[in-house]
């Protein structure tokens, strides 16, 4: 009776832990690329947040000053006063940013100004590449395009 048992108690076979094993590689196949796609898709959701904010502090500088800094005196007139080209007359004590973010491919933003695509002014992240152009991850992300 106690050898009965003993046998009715045995652990899994080697067949029944490989057959687990193979589920879950199988599982591990189709799961894990999605989450490893996820910061990818995360840097992409975040250089469209930069340019949002980007647009926003802008816009302050515009209706401060009456116009947009210009392509030469670029982003960083957002943080330092220009001190080339048209001065803005309201510039505030610290400027309108601490320091201009890079995207988050750590590559500067693009900005144009007149814009190409816009009468005001074009931002642009060329994506994971940091080459203009390109498909998926290393697609450009433009603020005309950001709804």
């Amino acid at each position: 009776m106690q050898q009965r048992r003993l046998n009715e108690q045995r652990g899994f076979t080697l067949i029944e832990i490989m057959v687990v094993v193979v589920i879950l590689g199988i599982l591990a196949a189709i799961i894990v690329p999605r989450f490893l796609s996820r910061p990818d898709e995360a840097k992409v959701t975040k250089a469209k947040v930069d340019i949002k904010g980007l647009e926003e502090t802008l816009g302050l500088f515009k209706l401060d000053n009456g116009f947009y800094p210009s392509t030469e005196q670029g982003l960083k007139a957002l943080v330092d006063k220009p001190d080339k080209g048209r001065i803005p007359g309201k510039f505030p004590t610290g400027g309108y940013l601490k320091k201009v973010p890079a995207d988050p491919w750590n590559n500067p933003y693009v900005y144009l100004s007149p814009g190409l695509h816009s009468q005001d002014f074009d931002l642009i992240s060329y994506g994971a590449d940091g080459q203009p152009g390109g498909e998926e991850f290393d697609a450009d992300i433009n603020s005309w395009q950001i709804d």
